[in-house]
């Protein structure tokens, strides 16, 4: 994966992740199942998949870059993440999002029906500090 044109991505045009610092998006790759779109040798798309391997996989950081969309690639990246061997046989996929609700109803993504039984615990300021942890 390209760390540096998906943090390029992420922390400048995706809308979800601005300003995401470097080594957050380096984390994040490293200690997830991550799928790259590309042409030539240039990174132009990207998922990444958070899971137990059993039960549970969150679905996040989708994209493929707007010089390149419309040609279904946005389709193929998602074949080939729901088609992954790894993550057969789980019993929920999430995933958050606010646009391409078209393309995850394709491959039976819903709306939360008992939205009430969710929580979150959200920091929208997380990103403007500088956290350190512990070396694992």
């Amino acid at each position: 994966m390209d760390i540096v044109a998906i943090h390029d991505f992420l922390s400048k045009y995706s809308g979800w992740s601005d300003n995401i610092p470097f080594d957050r998006v380096k984390a994040s790759i490293e200690n997830s199942l991550n799928f790259g779109v590309f042409h030539n040798d240039k990174q132009i798309g990207f998922a990444r998949i958070i899971s137990d391997f059993s039960t549970i996989a969150y679905l996040g950081d989708v994209y493929v870059l707007d010089n390149y969309r419309g040609q279904g690639l946005s389709k193929k990246l998602m074949d080939t993440v729901i088609e992954h061997p790894n993550l057969q046989g789980l019993r929920r996929w999430i995933l958050l999002t606010s646009t391409a609700d078209w393309l995850y109803e394709k491959y039976g993504f819903t709306k939360l029906p008992k939205p009430e039984l969710y929580m979150e615990l959200f920091d929208p300021n997380v990103y403007k500090t500088d956290i350190q942890k512990p070396d694992k």
